[in-house]
């Protein structure tokens, strides 16, 4: 291995960083969570091409949902989320704050973000307040 390919394995794009660290679905999903100010990295705002290296500090908002983090490993690959795990630690203090946001939107019966296309039990409501004549047959 030449001294530019053991360098290209030490860092990559952040956009490419948070998709194989799976924080988000797709690249494109990072770039606009990048573009759109979600993602500081250490304290400031950071383009899609930034480049992330082992020791850089993260911090990435998703929804309600706040990661502090400390980049401490590169993958190139997209993996399962247990190996993704491997490539950040989170901040003691970030996770318990997540961890307590999430068991009281539980609490509460936020269980997750409702869109799209609605149920059966959902289309059955809103057929019966937009058309009162709707089942009384």
């Amino acid at each position: 291995m030449s001294a530019g390919d053991a360098r290209a394995l030490d860092s990559l794009r952040l956009d490419k960083w948070l998709w194989a660290a799976r924080f988000f679905k797709t690249r494109q999903l990072a770039v606009e969570a990048i573009n759109g100010g979600k993602v500081h990295v250490e304290g400031q705002r950071a383009k899609p091409g930034r480049t992330i290296r082992p020791g850089n500090r993260l911090e990435i908002h998703k929804g309600a949902l706040t990661w502090e983090i400390e980049v401490v490993a590169i993958d190139r690959q997209r993996r399962g989320a247990t190996e993704a795990a491997t490539l950040y630690v989170e901040d003691e203090a970030s996770r318990l704050r997540r961890q307590a946001l999430v068991h009281e939107r539980r609490e509460r019966g936020e269980t997750h973000d409702r869109r799209g296309r609605p149920t059966k039990r959902d289309r059955r409501q809103i057929h019966r307040f937009t058309d009162p004549t709707h089942g009384q047959e």
